[in-house]
């Protein structure tokens, strides 16, 4: 068997592909850089490493199509090698019987020669002739004699001839065996060669997709920053807002949609601007802290000078440490919100004694992480309302909880287990409630962060946490962007998870499909949406958007609010995202 130029030109290629991909990916890094351009830097990189995983596989794919077929054509050749070898093992069998057989026949032959030769010997011819009675019967032994010559020399001729055709056919055989045994280890090499430079290519892009992986771990702040997962409190000042997010900007086109989220954080525990709100509206700290954590109690008698280890600032009393928290503003005491105030002093002392395990356990976090710590009293209102709740802590069945809370829940607050940190297998769960004086009726007018005038309680998201909004200006989209999110919601749920699903603009990495691929792709999936003409969401009573429908050129569809957000976050342009699973859609 001979090795078709075609295949030996194919891995030639493959082989100089994957030599000059190596090249490439040694020289771009990402060293150096700053947080943003770490981030684009490394959607270059997952680019270029895709478009590589790609190229590789395109090339490796018509390989493995010559190996199928090849693997065919062996399969093939082996047969007919082996039918080969099973007639030749027959000859061979056939050889050796004849070669016994003329065997045979020569010792015969050797006989009868050897007795005429005795005869000859001991009594001529002629003797036999005069001693005969009659010339009848000399006549009859000499024509027995002659016939006997005769067929003697017949079967020399016929032995010699075998013996001759014996001799070809052995080495005949013998060559033919040969000549197989040099097709089987052609055939053999080829098969190893092809599935040797296939197991290489496979290997290659095993490595290219780990390192696509290890970049995209680091990627993941990117989805993060989309979908709302980090967690985040009012810090020492509120929330400066963006008229870009506000639902009265004027994007300067229509029809314009935009998306926006009620809340941003986790949703669990105590809202603060919710708490602000509350205490405008007349609760205390008590009231407050018993509508987010529920079936709890207060405890004022607890230790002040009990020690809690402050990462990179040693041991501290409790209520040192408490002064020196900086989650919400000192505004807000002069402003109608002290009792917040006081809420907030009585969840941060509970909160780092449930961390560090009432002081026994391990440092507690200065950042957002859990509780903003800066090593000063903070003073103000805040230490006014520190020492006013001196001592105090949340409990359940005597064990304090660990409260969790974070600025703006968008009206709804979950359920959490707020005794989940403790080793003993504690449980309680806290309630899970619309946050508004009217309950769900009155949600979006009545909500207490709407009160306490949250920046974040309805508000559409554009950039990320470090401020980069990927050349952004607003988070209005057009009709034919909004269609693209439909398509991409299409082809995500219609054909499984997509890689190229990313957002445009190149702030997401990847290698997304323009907006006419994702269209054609989504057309043969019952999608293909070129606009969409109108909008409108549904609430369910748990807290979130339920139904989105929409009305396009294809007419009207109806998407689940979670599959909405997800296909929205996927695919919506730069970094125009939805935090909450609680949201809606405009259109001007």
């Amino acid at each position: 068997m001979i090795m078709r130029w075609r295949y030996l030109l194919m891995v030639v290629a493959l082989l100089s592909f994957l030599a000059g991909i190596t090249v490439v990916r040694a020289e771009t890094s990402c060293d150096g850089k700053n947080d943003q351009d770490l981030i684009d830097c490394l959607s270059i990189q997952i680019n270029e490493l895709n478009d590589s995983l790609e190229k590789s596989r395109a090339a490796t794919a018509p390989l493995e199509v010559e190996i199928n077929k090849l693997s065919i054509r062996i399969k093939s050749i082996q047969g007919q090698i082996n039918t080969a070898t099973i007639k030749l093992k027959q000859t061979e069998a056939g050889i050796k019987e004849r070669s016994e057989k003329v065997s045979t026949q020569y010792l015969v032959l050797a006989v009868k020669i050897r007795g005429m030769y005795i005869r000859i010997r001991s009594e001529p011819l002629w003797v036999s002739l005069l001693s005969s009675t009659s010339m009848g019967e000399a006549r009859r032994e000499l024509a027995y004699r002659q016939e006997s010559n005769d067929n003697d020399k017949q079967l020399i001729v016929s032995l010699i001839q075998e013996i001759g055709q014996l001799e070809e056919d052995k080495k005949s055989l013998e060559k033919q065996k040969e000549q197989l045994a040099k097709l089987q280890t052609e055939l053999d090499k080829q098969n190893t060669f092809f599935q040797g430079e296939v197991k290489k290519a496979k290997a290659y892009q095993t490595d290219l997709t780990g390192k696509i992986a290890a970049l995209t771990e680091l990627q993941a702040r990117i989805k993060a920053e989309k979908e709302g997962t980090f967690s985040t409190t009012v810090g020492d000042v509120p929330l400066a807002d963006d008229p870009a997010s506000r639902p009265d900007y004027n994007p300067g086109f229509s029809p314009a949609f935009a998306s926006f989220s009620f809340g941003a954080p986790h949703f669990k525990g105590m809202s603060q601007y919710g708490a602000y709100g509350r205490a405008k509206s007349g609760q205390n700290a008590e009231e407050i802290l018993k509508a987010y954590y529920g079936g709890i109690e207060i405890k004022k008698d607890y230790d002040p000078g009990k020690q809690i280890s402050v990462q990179g600032y040693g041991r501290m009393d409790i209520e040192t440490y408490t002064k020196r928290i900086y989650e919400v503003p000192n505004s807000w005491g002069d402003s109608g919100g002290f009792e917040a105030l006081k809420a907030q002093a009585i969840a941060a002392r509970s909160y780092a004694l449930a961390w560090t395990n009432e002081g026994s356990g391990g440092a507690i976090c200065t950042d957002q992480g859990c509780q903003v710590y800066k090593n000063s009293n903070k003073g103000g209102k805040w230490e006014e309302a520190v020492n006013a709740t001196r001592g105090w802590v949340l409990v359940k069945d005597g064990k304090i909880i660990k409260p969790w809370y974070a600025s703006t829940s968008g009206g709804y607050q979950e359920s959490y287990d707020a005794l989940s940190h403790r080793k003993d297998g504690s449980s309680y769960q806290t309630p899970s409630f619309w946050d508004t004086k009217n309950g769900r009726g009155g949600w979006t007018s009545s909500a207490y962060e709407k009160i306490g005038e949250s920046p974040w309680f309805y508000k559409a998201w554009y950039k990320s946490r470090g401020g980069g909004s990927c050349g952004r200006s607003h988070p209005w989209l057009t009709a034919e962007q909004m269609a693209d999110i439909l398509n991409a919601w299409v082809v995500r749920y219609k054909s499984g998870k997509e890689d190229r699903l990313v957002p445009l603009e190149g702030c997401g990495g990847g290698n997304p499909y323009s907006i006419s691929e994702l269209r054609e792709k989504a057309k043969g999936l019952g999608g293909g949406y070129e606009r969409v003409i109108g909008v409108s969401v549904s609430y369910s009573d748990g807290g979130y958007t339920s139904n989105v429908h929409f009305d396009t050129d294809k007419g009207g569809v109806d998407i689940k609010g979670s599959e909405f957000k997800e296909a929205f976050n996927i695919r919506a342009p730069g970094w125009v995202s939805l935090k909450s699973g609680l949201f809606n859609i405009e259109k001007k």
